[in-house]
């Protein structure tokens, strides 16, 4: 028997739908797991958000209590950090630079001089001297001490050794004994012989009034050859000792600290006829106002000038009390000071052991 078309062939729709609907089951019962971790997953940052919640007021406890203590500390550090700060910037701060042509540094120079020469009329070199001799064997000895130590020990070497033949005919140990009290006594001893030698032998017994004789002396440099010359002949130089070399940078007049540069360049200044002058201006202030450690700015006649200005003392009381020899009321370097200065209330110095 022949069976139908229609009989032999399988629904399709039912099929179909059937297996739509076991999709839909298993995609809903994904879904179900999948919201399920989800609520999970809340659950467990509410969880976790709660303890923070109960662990941040013991954490803002423990950060109040802590607070105090690290305030206290940085309070009571402060000021000792402050001090050190004010005190590398006031050492790193770059001193009052003055910015002017030549000419004005020319003028400022000069005007500076004057006002010095009015304020030392009186001024001279320091030591002691009678001759040439005396003055080219005091300033070698005045190396690394005070021209007053020079001052009270010269007059008995020269007692002994008037003359250069005397001193170069010397016993060494004697001289020594003599020099003691100058300092560096074993040094200058062999100076002053081997000078006073060259002095007999080669000049007849005289000190050399030109430049380039005297420095081949032993002991002498240009310092030296120039407060011989510009003292004892009248010849223009200009000394530029410690003091000299001080101030003229502080006055910016130059920035050199080779003394020969110094030289130079401050003689480019003034005319030569003031240089020798000038040289004594400059060191009797920077020994009695302008001084190396503590200048006394608050007494210092000069100051308006002065671009280092406040580098001292510039109360004019306390200042006051800073100033040293005939400007303090106290005896000046030399035992037989010219009669201007005395003239000018200085005091003589005493003589060695005195006192």
């Amino acid at each position: 028997m022949k069976t139908t078309k229609a009989a032999k062939s399988t629904p399709v729709k039912p099929v179909a739908k059937k297996a739509a609907k076991k999709a839909a089951q298993k995609a809903t019962a994904a879904s179900g797991k999948a919201t399920g971790v989800a609520k999970k997953a809340t659950a467990t940052i509410k969880k976790a958000a709660a303890a923070s919640k109960k662990a941040a007021p013991a954490k803002t406890a423990a950060s109040k209590k802590a607070a105090p203590a690290k305030t206290a500390a940085s309070k009571k550090a402060a000021p000792a950090k402050t001090v050190a700060k004010k005190a590398a910037a006031a050492q790193a701060a770059p001193k009052k630079a003055i910015v002017e042509s030549h000419a004005a540094l020319v003028r400022r120079a000069r005007r500076i001089n004057r006002e010095l020469a009015e304020v030392y009329p009186y001024a001279h070199p320091e030591l002691d001297f009678e001759n040439p001799f005396q003055l080219v064997i005091a300033t070698v000895l005045s190396a690394q001490t005070t021209d007053l130590r020079v001052n009270q020990t010269t007059p008995g070497l020269f007692a002994k050794y008037p003359t250069p033949e005397d001193l170069a005919a010397a016993n060494p140990e004697e001289v020594e004994e003599i020099l003691r009290p100058t300092g560096f006594f074993r040094a200058k001893t062999k100076s002053v012989i081997g000078l006073s030698k060259a002095l007999a032998e080669d000049f007849g017994g005289e000190v050399p009034g030109r430049l380039e004789d005297l420095v081949k002396l032993p002991g002498v440099g240009r310092k030296t050859a120039f407060v011989v010359l510009g003292n004892a002949f009248g010849r223009p130089g200009i000394t530029v000792d410690t003091h000299f070399g001080r101030l003229v940078r502080r006055w910016q007049w130059t920035d050199e600290t080779d003394p020969d540069k110094v030289e130079a360049a401050v003689g480019a200044l003034f005319p030569k006829s003031e240089w020798t002058m000038l040289s004594h201006h400059v060191i009797f202030h920077g020994r009695r106002i302008c001084h190396a450690r503590k200048p006394a700015c608050g007494a210092c006649p000069i100051a308006p000038l002065c671009p280092a200005y406040g580098e001292g003392e510039t109360d004019p009381e306390k200042a006051r009390k800073l100033l040293k020899y005939e400007k303090g009321g106290f005896p000046g370097q030399r035992l037989n000071p010219p009669q201007s200065y005395l003239d000018a209330g200085g005091i003589p110095a005493p003589p060695l052991g005195a006192g």
